[in-house]
C-alpha cells in the first residue's frame, strides 16, 4: 500500500491562506511517501521554498516524494493528514469566522484543491484520511523503532486536546494510557518562558545549549513554584491570568527584566536557562519514572517536539530507567507527516508488519547525477573555480586537517531538523576556536551555542560515554558526556559542562561521510569532526546545488564540497553579471510619513509571519522595482555598479531578500 502523508497548513507559494498566520500554527510542513511500511521518501516543505519551519501547504515536498519513488499522485492509495478531521475544520472556521475575506472551505477540501493545483490529480474523498497528531507522532516513533513493543511518549505544543500522551505499543496496537491537557503544556510553557531572555519559538534548542552555563539552583524556587508534580506520573502547571506571561509575572517579582534586542547574554541569563532547562527535565522525568515501573516496559520511544531536547533525551539515557531508547530524526512536526502516512494506511487496511529500526535519515532528493551537478557547478563558472577529483574524501580530509572549513553536500538530504553528513559545515573538532570561527563566519549567531561530534562507530566509545542504554546515536538525538581525558583534544566540540551531542556515523547507513571521518582520524589520529547543519542564519538547510553554491558564496566557508566536485571562490569575482530574481514572497513598499517628514521610506521584506525586512535607499529601491528575473545586477545598473550598490546587494542576498543566480538559469 503506497501511502503519502502530509504536515502543514493550507498556504500558497506566495501567500498564505490566513494572513499573519501565527509562525506555530501548523509550522514544520512536510511530505512523506511510505510503501507498505517502508519509508520511501521524505522532505520538508522549507527545503524548497527556503521559509525556516514553514507552515505553507507542503506541495513542493510532495512533488519530490513522488518523483524519488517515481510514481504518479494517482498511483497513491491513501493520503493521510497529521490532525483529525474536526479538530481540523474547528481550527479554520474560527480564521472563517475572524477574516471574512477568506473563501469557507474544508480541510478534506482544501487538501484535495492543493493537491489538484500542485499536481492535477483530483484525490477522491475516500482516500484522505486524518488522524490524531498524537497518534501520528506515536506511530512513527513506535514503528521507525523496530521494538516489538514499548512505551511511547508523545510531549509537544499541543495535539487537539491535549499536549502530551502516553500509550503502550505492542503487536495489537497504541493502547492510550495516560494524557496531559494542553493548559499543561511543556512545550509551550517552554516557549513562554525563553521570552525572558529573548528567544521564542524555535529557539528552544539555544537555551538548551546555554543552560550548561548557568545555575540552575539560582532561580530553582522560583520555577518550582510553577509547577507541581502529583501521584501516578501526574503534574500541573502553575495557572496564569489569560494574556499574561506567567513566567515573566512571577519573574519580575525577582527583579528580573526581560532580556532586550541587542543586549548581551548575561549570566542572570544563564542561570535562568538553567532553571527552566531543569524544570523540564524534572516534570518529565516523573512522568517517566511512574509509567516506567506501572507498565514494566524498558523500551521507550520518544516522539513530538520535546524529544528535540538532546540534553533531556541524555538524562533519560543516564536515568537507567530503559534498557533502549529511540528518538525519530524528525520528532517535530514534519515527522508527523510520516506518522500520518502510516496512520491512514492503517486505517485503509494495510497489515501492519514488523519494520527494522530506522538507521538512516537520508531520505530527501539527491543533488542530481554526476553531469547534472557539472553543468549546475559551470553555471556558477564566474563566481567559483571547480575541480572535479577521483578521491574527493581524500582531498578534503586533508584540507580539514590543515584547518580548513568545508561545506559538504552529497546524496540525498536528511529528513528532520538536523544535518548528518550529507548537507552539513565540517571542520577539525580539535582546535577549541573553531567553536567562536565558525559561529562567527558562517552562523552569524551566540558564541556560546556548541556544534555536534561526527565519530565513526569503531571509535564512539573511545571518546564518549555513550551509557549503558542502547540509543539511535545515529541522529544526535542525545547529550552524552565526553571522556574526562578526551574533552581537551575534542575542544571545539565539547561543551562547557563536558558533554556533547554526539552523532555515531556507521559505515552501512553512510559509507562516504564514515569514510571522510576514518581518514580524517588516520592522518590526525583524531577520528572526529564537527558537523552542523549547512546553511546560514538566513535559511533552512541546503537542498540544492543552487542552495548550495550561494550559502558558500554568502559565507566563509574555506572550500565547498559538492560530490566529487572541490569548488573554491574566484578570485576577485563580483554579483555585477548574476541574474536578480524575487521569491515568490519578496515584496517592495514605500511608505510616507506626515510625522517622519517628507522623505518615503523604501523598504524590501519577505511576507510571511516575522519575514525578514530591511530599508534601503531610493537607489537601490529603483533597481528593485525594476527587477524582472532575465538582467543582471549590471544590466539593471545601467552597466555600472558603484560599490555602494554592489554591497548593499550582497546583504540583500546573504539575508535571502532575493536571489542571485546565473544567467544560464534563467
Amino acid at each position: 500500500m503506497l501511502a503519502l502523508g502530509l504536515s502543514g497548513h493550507f498556504g500558497g507559494e506566495d501567500t498564505d491562506l490566513v494572513p499573519g498566520l501565527p509562525e506555530s500554527y501548523s509550522h514544520d510542513a512536510a511530505a512523506c511517501l511510505v510503501a507498505d511500511g517502508k519509508l520511501v521518501a521524505a522532505v520538508e516543505e522549507e527545503r524548497f521554498n527556503r521559509i525556516k519551519k514553514t507552515t505553507k501547504f507542503p506541495v513542493n515536498a510532495v512533488r519530490a516524494c513522488l518523483e524519488i519513488a517515481g510514481v504518479g499522485l494517482d498511483e497513491v492509495d491513501v493520503v493521510g493528514y497529521y490532525f483529525d478531521e474536526v479538530f481540523s475544520d474547528n481550527a479554520l472556521n474560527t480564521w472563517y469566522a475572524a477574516i471574512p475575506q477568506i473563501p469557507v472551505r474544508s480541510a478534506r477540501r482544501l487538501i484535495q484543491d492543493k493537491l489538484a493545483e500542485g499536481l492535477g490529480v483530483e484525490v477522491p474523498d475516500e482516500r484522505v484520511r486524518f488522524t490524531r497528531h498524537h497518534d501520528a507522532h506515536a506511530w512513527s516513533s513506535f514503528l521507525r523503532s523496530g521494538m516489538d513493543q514499548a512505551l511511547v511518549a508523545v510531549l509537544d505544543g499541543r495535539g487537539e486536546e491535549e499536549s502530551g500522551t502516553l500509550y503502550r505499543a505492542g503487536a495489537g496496537d497504541l493502547e492510550l494510557l495516560d494524557t496531559q491537557p494542553v493548559h499543561a503544556s511543556l512545550g509551550l510553557f517552554y516557549q513562554e518562558a525563553i521570552s525572558l531572555v529573548r528567544y521564542g519559538f524555535g529557539d528552544e534548542y539555544k537555551v538548551m545549549g546555554l543552560a550548561p552555563y548557568g545555575d540552575a539552583k539560582k532561580y530553582r524556587e522560583v520555577f518550582d513554584s510553577l509547577y507541581t508534580l502529583h501521584d501516578e506520573g501526574r503534574y500541573e502547571l502553575t495557572p496564569g491570568t489569560p494574556w499574561l506571561n506567567t513566567v515573566a509575572s512571577r519573574f519580575l517579582a525577582e527583579g528580573f527584566a526581560p532580556r532586550r534586542t541587542g543586549e548581551p547574554v548575561t549570566q542572570q541569563h544563564q542561570d535562568f536557562a538553567a532553571g527552566v532547562q531543569e524544570m523540564l527535565e524534572n516534570v518529565v522525568m516523573h512522568v517517566l519514572r511512574h509509567w516506567a515501573k506501572v507498565t514494566g516496559l524498558r523500551k521507550f520511544c520518544f516522539g513530538g517536539g520535546v524529544a528535540h531536547n538532546s540534553s533531556l533525551n541524555g538524562l533519560i539515557l543516564r536515568s537507567g530507567l530503559f534498557d533502549e531508547v529511540f528518538v525519530h530524526p524528525a520528532s517535530h512536526d514534519g515527522g508527523a507527516s510520516e506518522g500520518a502516512a502510516l496512520a491512514a494506511a492503517l486505517q485503509a487496511g494495510w497489515n501492519r508488519t514488523t519494520q527494522p529500526r530506522m538507521r538512516t535519515a537520508s531520505l530527501g532528493p539527491t543533488l542530481g547525477d554526476r553531469d547534472e551537478i557539472a553543468a549546475r557547478l559551470k553555471a556558477w563558472g564566474d563566481q567559483v573555480e571547480v575541480e572535479p577529483h577521483e578521491d574527493i574524501v581524500e582531498v578534503a580530509a586533508n584540507l580539514m586537517a590543515e584547518g580548513k572549513v568545508l561545506g559538504w553536500a552529497h546524496g540525498r538530504s536528511e529528513f528532520g531538523p538536523r544535518a548528518l553528513g550529507n548537507r552539513s559545515i565540517l571542520a577539525d573538532a580539535r582546535p577549541s576556536d573553531n567553536r567562536t570561527r565558525i559561529n562567527a563566519m558562517v552562523k552569524k549567531r551566540e558564541s556560546f551555542r556548541p556544534f555536534a561530534p561526527a565519530v565513526t562507530a569503531e571509535a564512539a566509545d573511545t571518546y564518549f560515554d555513550l551509557t549503558d542504554t542502547k540509543a539511535d546515536h545515529d541522529f544526535m538525538s542525545f547529550v552524552v558526556y565526553v571522556h574526562e581525558d578526551r574533552r581537551e583534544e575534542l575542544g571545539a566540540t565539547t561543551h562547557v559542562d563536558g558533554s556533547a551531542r554526539v552523532q555515531v556515523v556507521e559505515a552501512e547507513s553512510n559509507p562516504r561521510f564514515h569514510r571522510l571521518i576514518q581518514r580524517f582520524g588516520e592522518i590526525t589520529g583524531t577520528p572526529v569532526l564537527l558537523n552542523t547543519s549547512f546553511n546560514n542564519n538566513a535559511e533552512p538547510i541546503v537542498q540544492t546545488v543552487d542552495d548550495v553554491v550561494t550559502s558558500y558564496l554568502t559565507t566563509d566557508l574555506d572550500y565547498l564540497v559538492v560530490e566529487d566536485f572541490l569548488v573554491r571562490r574566484r578570485p576577485g569575482a563580483v554579483l555585477d553579471d548574476l541574474v536578480v530574481r524575487f521569491r515568490p514572497v519578496t515584496r517592495l513598499r514605500m511608505s510616507w510619513n506626515h510625522v517622519a517628514g517628507p522623505d518615503a521610506e523604501h523598504e524590501i521584506y519577505l511576507d510571511y509571519t516575522k519575514g525578514p525586512r530591511t530599508v534601503v535607499s531610493a537607489e537601490v529601491f529603483a533597481l528593485l522595482s525594476a527587477v524582472d528575473g532575465r538582467r543582471t545586477l549590471s544590466e539593471l545598473a545601467g552597466g555600472e555598479v558603484s560599490e555602494e550598490v554592489r554591497k548593499v546587494f550582497h546583504d540583500l542576498w546573504q539575508g535571502r531578500l532575493v536571489e542571485l543566480l546565473p544567467r544560464g538559469d534563467v
